[in-house]
């Protein structure tokens, strides 16, 4: 997960992290937003980066926005590259977490579509999310075309996830050559990304 740069100022966009990944001699193989953030483009609610928390976990139950629809939660990844989705409610501070984002809502709890999002809804947009498989392995997704909540959640259901956290919308965008998605724009917080030496 990465926001901001060695001068202190965000990343923004795919194409900045990834002229910053190459000068370090890093090839960028796949991005994508990670997690909502506010008009200063830092991240809504928890964000832990390289062990570091750089944003504080946020407890609200109520607010404006897609964030506070509750349960809301949070992705992270442990030191020994392991993955995890859960509740807010749920989740524990620890010195092995290496990367977290938090957001909302959750898409699937346990197997089961959040209640909270209608089958049929008009409320669509471009969604991307992230999901955890019963093996481990993570799921990302991003819609081609405007979808609501329900059908989102069906996707990463459909899948076998058994946890999965809605990202954002309307912004979201991917960066994946591999299937000919190579869009290097946007205006993001924090970015979610893969990298190869």
């Amino acid at each position: 997960m990465h926001w901001k740069d060695k001068n202190e100022e965000g990343y923004e966009n795919f194409n900045h992290l990834k002229d910053a990944l190459a000068k370090e001699g890093k090839n960028l193989i796949f991005a994508m937003n990670g997690g909502m953030f506010n008009k200063d483009q830092s991240p809504t609610g928890l964000y832990i980066e390289n062990g570091e928390i750089l944003s504080k976990l946020d407890t609200q139950t109520q607010g404006y926005g897609n964030f506070y629809i509750q349960p809301n939660g949070i992705f992270y990844l442990t030191k020994d590259k392991k993955a995890k989705i859960c509740k807010t409610t749920d989740f524990r501070p620890s010195t092995d977490i290496l990367f977290a984002t938090q957001s909302g809502p959750m898409l699937l709890i346990n197997g089961k579509i959040h209640k909270a999002l209608t089958k049929g809804s008009k409320n669509i947009h471009i969604r991307n999310g992230v999901g955890l498989l019963p093996n481990g392995n993570l799921v990302f997704g991003i819609s081609k075309q405007k979808i609501n909540f329900y059908d989102f959640a069906s996707f990463f259901k459909d899948l076998g996830c058994q946890n999965a956290l809605y990202l954002d919308g309307f912004v979201s965008k991917m960066y994946l050559p591999a299937k000919n998605w190579t869009d290097l724009g946007g205006e993001f917080g924090v970015i979610i990304a893969e990298h190869e030496d």
